[in-house]
């Protein structure tokens, strides 16, 4: 049974039990991690999440709480003895971030250095990222300052799927994409542009008929009166954790 684990849940700024929003999904024989503005490895190992199975990094977008971790996560990796490429997949402003960021960096000495493989995803709605024996995942574009996308996360032995808003108003073509999810992952900074609040993102996850709602990308203070709020659109809505996990 494949295992959604939150690396991370805050937003930019957050609170001191908080780090930026990061998720991994893990199956028994791999895992596709999202995002690294923190330290995603450090998570990892947290969560006794094994580095060798890392299949693949997805970049939501090029914002500093979701891509400045990048060389940190490539040099933590290549430590932990990985050799083989690695795929980052992303909408073309978030791999050059990622790529500039890297390059800040003299890397030159670090011998066996992993190869970056730069995978391009189309800004469009239903957009294919990456497809296996284990995961079948896709994306759509959100409404954000800068462009973005959210993803849906499908096992495709079970045909269970989670998909995530990354950082997005609330947006139709992020509805359509967690259409029947058993898990919605979705941002609820706050009701300012660019971003969702917490009842918006439940009205989001009722009209997507989604099974459960984790909310992330969370400020210092989330309210607990508008989560009871919420709950009256998705009875099953929470606010997630920093090290939560759930099987889907």
């Amino acid at each position: 049974m494949p295992t959604l684990h939150l690396l991370g849940t805050g937003a930019a700024l957050a609170g001191a039990s908080r780090t930026t929003t990061m998720l991994a999904f893990e199956s028994e024989s791999s895992v596709i991690v999202v995002d690294c503005g923190g330290d995603a490895v450090q998570r990892l190992l947290m969560a006794k999440v094994p580095l060798e199975r890392i299949e693949a990094l997805i970049l939501t977008h090029e914002h500093p709480d979701h891509v400045s971790g990048f060389p940190l996560f490539m040099e933590k990796i290549w430590l932990a003895q990985r050799r083989r490429p690695l795929p980052v997949y992303g909408l073309k402003e978030a791999l050059s971030q990622a790529r500039r960021t890297f390059e800040t960096f003299n890397t030159s000495g670090w011998k066996g250095m992993p190869e970056i493989q730069w995978r391009e995803v189309e800004r469009r709605g239903g957009a294919e990222v990456l497809e296996d024996e284990q995961w079948r995942i896709t994306a759509s574009p959100g409404e954000h300052s800068v462009p973005v996308i959210g993803i849906q996360v499908e096992d495709i032995g079970s045909g269970k799927a989670v998909a995530y808003s990354a950082d997005t108003e609330r947006s139709d073509a992020i509805t359509r994409l967690a259409r029947g999810a058993d898990i919605l992952v979705h941002e609820a900074s706050g009701d300012f542009s660019g971003h969702t609040g917490i009842e918006d993102a439940a009205r989001v996850a009722a009209d997507a008929g989604a099974r459960r709602l984790v909310l992330v990308h969370l400020p210092p203070e989330p309210s607990e009166r508008e989560l009871e709020a919420a709950r009256s659109h998705i009875p099953a809505a929470e606010f997630g954790t920093d090290g939560g996990r759930y099987d889907f």
